[in-house]
Formats: structure tokens, sequence, C-alpha cells
């Protein structure tokens, strides 16, 4: 479009564009297949594109999206390059598919592990730096699982997904408290243990006597507090 041809009031261009009125009907036609050619592809990749997307599942969709997006609107541009796609989108995903369920090194390759970012209600702030998950983040996914101190937690697992997965411990100990410290109300209701101290970095718990101005032998942090029950 020119510069001479452009008003910023030309309500018709802004609304119905420069493609003539019968690229409409054309524009439901192309809708239609391209509706059916997804619902094809994704019945093909598997019941795990219609669950939480993995890694190779999200490739496949922004694949498919990307070239279904151009010809859906263009009309210029014809059905068959996103059939080609989509053919291409579909062997791949069945092929990694076949190759990770017979290959297990595959598998974590193109899926990714499963990572143990809480171990006996102590976090791994390590773990935790490698699959860039924040303390926020994780104490956020504990408290909406009904979890209000890291001694009831036997082991929190971030799966290859991305989704957590919470073992609680069979009889609850002393632990780090995850209710927001402004709360001040809902944390008196907590009993403080007199003679067990925790790291208030990764939940590390401390039998007194014991200086709380020492390091912390998980975290190396020096920041103490009595543990709750």
């Amino acid at each position: 479009m020119n510069s001479q041809d452009f008003k910023l009031t030309d309500w018709t261009r802004i609304l119905v564009g420069d493609v003539p009125a019968g690229f409409y009907i054309e524009l439901v036609i192309r809708a239609a297949f391209f509706y059916l050619l997804l619902m094809v592809c994704m019945r093909l990749l598997g019941k795990r594109m219609s669950s939480q997307l993995g890694r190779v599942e999200l490739a496949a969709m922004v694949t498919l999206a990307a070239g279904i997006g151009v010809p859906l609107q263009a009309p210029d541009r014809g059905l068959l390059p996103a059939l080609v796609i989509g053919i291409v989108v579909v062997y791949i995903g069945r092929w990694v598919a076949g190759k990770a369920f017979n290959n297990q090194e595959f598998e974590q390759f193109t899926n990714g592990n499963i990572d143990v970012v809480v171990k006996d209600s102590v976090m791994d702030l390590k773990t935790m730096k490698k699959v860039r998950l924040t303390r926020e983040r994780l104490v956020a996914q504990l408290r909406s699982s009904g979890i209000k101190h890291l001694g009831k937690v036997k082991r929190l697992y971030i799966e290859a997904n991305g989704a957590f997965t919470l073992i609680q411990e069979a009889n609850a100990k002393p632990g780090l408290s995850i209710i927001p410290r402004w709360d001040e109300d809902f944390n008196k209701l907590f009993k403080k243990h007199d003679e067990i101290l925790v790291c208030q970095t990764c939940g590390l718990t401390q039998n007194k006597p014991f200086d709380e101005k020492a390091e912390c032998p998980n975290c190396h942090d020096c920041k103490w507090t009595n543990a709750v029950e």
C-alpha cells in the first residue's frame, strides 16, 4: 500500500481489508479445511496432544500453527503447502514417539527428565536453578496443594512436562513455614519448636544447641528461625 493511500479514517480498509468480498466465502472454506487438518494431525499425533504438552508436542503445535496461519488469511497462498507441512509434522511426531518408546535415553533427550526439587523437607536449590524454578513459585505450588510448612513434604517432583507431583510425609515433622511473613495472624496459629532451628532459605533443620550465625551446610546461607509444627 502506498503512503498516499493510507488514511486513518478509512474504516472500510480497517474492517474489510483490501480483498474482494468473494474472499470471505473462500475464507470459510479455508477455515473449515484447516480446522479438519488440525483435528486429523492431532489425532494422528496421539492423546498427549489433548493433554499437557511436552516439548515434542509443543514443537509440533507451533509448527502447525505457523504453517497454517499465513495461507488461512492470504488469498494468494494455496492450501497444499499447509497440507504438506501437516504431513511432515505428523510423520516426525510419530517417528519421535516410536523412537522414544524403544529407547529410554532418546526419550529423556527429547522430553526431558524428572527432577526432585524438595527432598525430605529440604529444597534442592541446585536443581531448582537448573530447571529455572524460583523459590516463590515452588512455595506457591506447595500452598496450592494445602501444604503449610516443608516438614510435611517427603518429595516434590517436577515432571518432564513441567507439572508437579507431591508426596507427603507419612508423619509430619517440624519444618520451614511457607506462609508469607506478612500474614501475621495466620502465622501465629503455628506452634514454634523451641529445640529445632530451620534455614529460612532451603528448609534444612538443625537441633539446638546450634550457632544461629553459622552457615547452612546445604545452601551456605546464615538465616535461621524456629521450625513450626
